[in-house]
């Protein structure tokens, strides 16, 4: 258009040309937009996909009951260690807290006329804490945490001697089981040993009314102390995804400043156009339309260590397709790069291909023919921005 422009101005005569140069070239005066800003928290949020961060737990331990204890009449204490087994299994669904549904089972042996042994079945809902996240931020990759905890649930416990049960069971006879719902409050200790397996340690207590142990007289409150240890055992990945929105400012900053030169031209050109309408009428003059390849300002980035690109880059894509089919005789040089923060220079050069190659995949299908697409993964030995976040990027050039 730019290039019809300038034959119908010359269509025109050097003289009338001469006379209209300075009214062309005067200064056109753009009404610029006020944008009120509105202040950004600049603080890193975590997510956590409900597919990752599960896991499942096993391990054994001792536990000793609390409860009233009145062997052979004379009140004299007695707390009885025994054998105790966990399983359970649980979610972080974000880097500070987590669920887990845990059971236990084990023998108990209480002091009520004799000593007697009975059954004793737990089952626990726990809400999970974890505290060095919390404090020190997250980290997938932790050797060490505490972890606090608190939770409900229900104990099953039978086995009673009916010949010493103290509380009936409203048929004439007297109770031989018992059904009880605790609380529980504990603290877990997790050391990391590979990336699918932590070891912890454990400790629980639980807190019952005063029919625990079959026998409803004394303390008002009755406890059954646990102390284990096991095996974590890590279901998909644990990671979390990190987002914080001040990456973004920069890239921002950047592309308005592409749309302030773009106005500044559009400017330009209409203040060319008012002086070539000032002058008609012209010779008609008759000219191929040119094709006048237009500077890509578009790029592609990614999350950290992820070749996937995101809807909201996926338009990025969809306007370089479109440019290239307006300019059929441009080739494109796809350019991937990748953070020199995380991960090894020979990951990174790998995850750069990755990354131009999703690029590419998303250009073909847009109707890009692939012969007009060359890769070019930098890896993170060159870093084109000097915010590191900001070379997770695809840059597009040519050739």
């Amino acid at each position: 258009m730019k290039k019809n422009l300038l034959l119908a101005i010359a269509g025109c005569g050097a003289m009338m040309f001469t006379a209209n140069t300075a009214k062309a070239q005067e200064t056109v005066v753009v009404e610029e937009t006020v944008v009120t800003e509105v202040p950004v928290e600049c603080k890193t949020n975590y997510t956590s996909s409900w597919k990752d961060n599960w896991f499942i737990q096993a391990g054994a331990g001792m536990q000793i009951p609390y409860t009233d204890h009145y062997l052979a009449g004379n009140k004299k204490d007695k707390h009885h260690i025994t054998a105790l087994y966990n399983v359970g299994f649980g979610h972080w669904f974000t880097p500070y807290l987590g669920f887990r549904v845990t059971g236990y089972y084990g023998k108990m042996h209480m002091d009520w006329i004799k000593t007697q042994s009975v059954n004793m079945a737990n089952a626990n809902a726990d809400l999970m804490w974890d505290m060095f996240n919390s404090i020190a931020g997250p980290k997938a990759d932790r050797v060490f945490s505490i972890i606090p905890f608190v939770g409900v649930g229900g104990t099953y416990t039978w086995g009673f001697d009916p010949a010493t049960a103290a509380i009936p069971d409203g048929d004439g006879h007297y109770k031989t089981k018992e059904w009880t719902l605790p609380v529980s409050a504990g603290i877990q200790l997790r050391l990391r040993l590979c990336k699918y397996v932590d070891f912890f340690a454990e400790g629980r207590v639980n807190f019952y009314g005063d029919n625990f142990n079959n026998v409803a007289s004394g303390d008002p409150i009755e406890a059954n102390v646990n102390v284990y240890g096991g095996f974590l055992f890590n279901i998909g990945a644990r990671k979390y995804s990190a987002y914080n929105p001040c990456e973004y400012l920069g890239y921002i900053n950047q592309l308005n400043g592409q749309v302030n030169a773009l106005r500044g031209e559009l400017a330009t050109t209409a203040a060319a156009l008012a002086a070539a309408e000032a002058q008609l009428p012209c010779p008609e003059v008759v000219a191929q339309e040119v094709v006048v390849q237009t500077p890509m300002l578009a790029s592609v980035r990614f999350k950290i260590n992820s070749a996937k690109i995101s809807d909201e880059e996926m338009v990025n894509v969809y306007n370089v397709a479109e440019w290239m089919k307006a300019n059929p005789s441009a080739n494109v040089i796809v350019q991937g790069y990748a953070d020199k923060n995380t991960g090894t220079a020979a990951y990174n050069m790998e995850l750069s291909q990755r990354r131009g190659q999703s690029v590419v995949d998303a250009l073909v299908n847009y109707g890009v023919d692939s012969s007009r697409l060359t890769i070019q993964a930098n890896g993170s030995d060159v870093q084109p921005y000097e915010t590191n976040n900001w070379n997770r990027i695809v840059i597009f050039t040519q050739p």
